[in-house]
């Protein structure tokens, strides 16, 4: 037996945003049937300094550092007729780490995280391919598209026009295409005609993420309604401008008391000026989430854009807090009616406004969606499924067909500029 090649556009530890934290268990996973060899890109100074914290799981670790700026990267991709989401993940100094590893070890199954990496696969893998796309890209940039207007509208709907055909050929190439919810696997197939698609659902942590476990309380002063993840990700601010401009005055018309508090590294100016509003407040990156989650009389979701499967809404309901989602938020999430979804201003206003109304009602609907996820979504059981998946038989060539695909998809060599 061979060892396993984890590529991943992002160092997966420390586990603490919803990419890192899919990475890091599936890798930890990985870790218990095969030596595992890391390679990935770091884009956070603090993550170079983390990455011994990946030692007991990984053989080989090599984090490289992306610096490529977003201008760049466009520029790269308008002269090169590639998707920015490739350009900007583009760099010799790991593709030369990634043959080295395959000319050093003997490695029979690459695991690819995130489709950006996947221009890293050998020609004509002889390995195992999985390729975990997690969500479809191209379907969130031509959403994008639909709600921009002038060159950015036409920006987004090229990428996700490119986007859709990588991901494509990506996925004729893999023996294995991994999606994190069944909306995302029939959304894919039926844009791509593409086969081979595995569910592999995300999980929690439930004994980390437990109401009862040791951590930081937060004294909480008034009702606070909760909203957590990285706030310089265009799905979360969009969120958090909608709920604290449109949403808010409505529940404090009802609750004056009510104040919205925006948990988050990486605040964007656009999302830092809402504190201005009244109610609202932006914390700004904390050390541990859990403690501004057990304070929630609410935790929120108000996503207008989402894919897969949300992490902040499992983590609320771990935490035993009542959740109110959006429609968006919620889909692809098995909550047994432990939570609350709205597709409107008003309903999810009225959702909030009855929970703060009966504290009694809101701390029974979060112990029953505490049980759900503690029943439902394990990472043990979650990622399960994977050992179907490792056991796929090895071939030992790849069709003509597919290896033209993967010499179309792989990006020429570039000279020094």
């Amino acid at each position: 037996m061979g060892d396993i090649l984890f590529l991943a556009h992002r160092v997966p530890y420390p586990p603490d945003r919803g990419d890192k934290i899919r990475g890091f268990h599936i890798l930890k996973y990985l870790s218990t049937k095969k030596r595992v060899h890391l390679i990935a890109f770091a884009d956070d100074p603090k993550d170079m300094k983390h990455k011994g914290g990946l030692a007991r799981y990984t053989g080989n670790r090599s984090i490289v550092w992306r610096s490529k700026s977003r201008l760049m990267a466009a520029v790269h991709a308008l002269s090169s007729h590639r998707p920015v989401s490739l350009t900007a993940f583009d760099n010799e100094a790991l593709r030369e780490a990634v043959e080295n590893i395959l000319a050093r070890h003997r490695i029979d199954t690459i695991f690819v995280f995130s489709s950006q990496m996947a221009q890293y696969l050998p020609p004509r893998p002889r390995q195992r391919v999985i390729m975990d796309f997690v969500d479809m890209d191209s379907a969130k940039f031509a959403a994008y598209a639909k709600s921009s207007k002038g060159p950015m509208a036409w920006m987004f709907a090229r990428e996700a026009r490119l986007l859709m055909q990588h991901e494509k050929a990506i996925a004729a190439r893999a023996d294995a295409n991994l999606f994190v919810s069944q909306a995302e696997v029939d959304l894919f197939r039926a844009r791509t005609g593409a086969d081979r698609l595995h569910v592999i659902e995300n999980g929690i942590d439930t004994e980390f993420f437990d109401p009862a476990a040791t951590f930081k309380r937060i004294d909480a002063m008034g009702s606070l309604i909760v909203f957590t993840g990285q706030m310089d990700y265009r799905p979360n601010v969009e969120g958090v401008t909608w709920f604290a401009e449109t949403i808010l005055p409505h529940i404090r018309l009802v609750h004056p008391d009510a104040r919205f508090m925006i948990v988050g590294r990486n605040p964007i100016e656009a999302v830092r000026a809402l504190a201005r509003l009244p109610g609202v407040m932006v914390t700004g990156e904390v050390a541990d989430v859990r403690g501004w989650l057990a304070a929630a009389a609410v935790v929120v979701a108000p996503l207008k854009l989402a894919r897969g499967i949300q992490n902040k809404v499992l983590e609320g309901m771990a935490m035993a807090r009542p959740v109110v989602a959006s429609a968006a938020a919620a889909e692809g999430i098995d909550h047994g009616g432990t939570i609350r979804v709205g597709s409107t201003v008003g309903e999810i206003a009225e959702a909030i406004t009855d929970l703060l109304a009966s504290p009694r009602h809101a701390a029974e609907l979060g112990e029953s969606a505490r049980r759900q996820v503690i029943e439902r979504y394990s990472w043990a059981a979650r990622l399960a499924p994977l050992d179907e998946v490792l056991g796929l038989p090895l071939r030992p060539a790849k069709e003509s067909l597919v290896a033209r695909a993967a010499d179309v998809a792989k990006p020429p060599r570039k000279t020094a500029a």
